[in-house]
């Protein structure tokens, strides 16, 4: 069993043929509004696999239905101080792989309750004004090009 995260994740970005974006409300943040996002498992787990168990895990949506891109952005961030407890001593940073997941605006939500509180559908500018990540607003700005 993993005893720390690994500092490697992803972010999936859920939307619709009409780009709005599915944003999740976080439970230990409330206010604090995402895409998907988890961390690998195991250093040899596939971040396509990473993708799909998170989505998975936290809407529901069984991702072999729908299509799910690796946008091939990644970025790398500062952890927040409130989560660094998570990871390591002394790990600091995270890489994050984008991937995007386009389904139908009636795909059935069922959220995993000890991580969101509720969801919402949002048009992707405001989907991205909505996040408290800047990595998740920008990966959603790029909706238009990517998609």
């Amino acid at each position: 069993m993993q005893l720390y995260k690994i500092p490697e994740s992803v972010l999936v970005v859920i939307y619709t043929p009409a780009l709005d974006v599915l944003l999740l409300e976080r439970a230990d943040k409330q206010g604090f509004w995402q895409s998907v996002t988890g961390s690998k498992d195991t250093l040899e787990e596939n971040l396509l696999v990473t993708a799909s168990r998170e989505v998975h895990e936290e809407t529901g949506i069984d991702t072999d239905k729908f299509t799910l891109s690796d946008w091939q952005l990644v970025n790398v961030y500062e952890i927040y101080p409130v989560w660094r407890h998570r990871y390591a001593p002394g790990v600091t940073k995270n890489t994050e792989h984008v991937f995007g997941l386009r389904v139908s605006r009636d795909v059935p939500i069922t959220l995993a309750p000890r991580e969101h509180l509720q969801y919402e559908w949002l048009p992707w500018r405001d989907a991205a004004d909505r996040c408290f990540s800047a990595s998740n607003a920008e990966a959603i700005l790029q909706l238009p090009k990517l998609t």
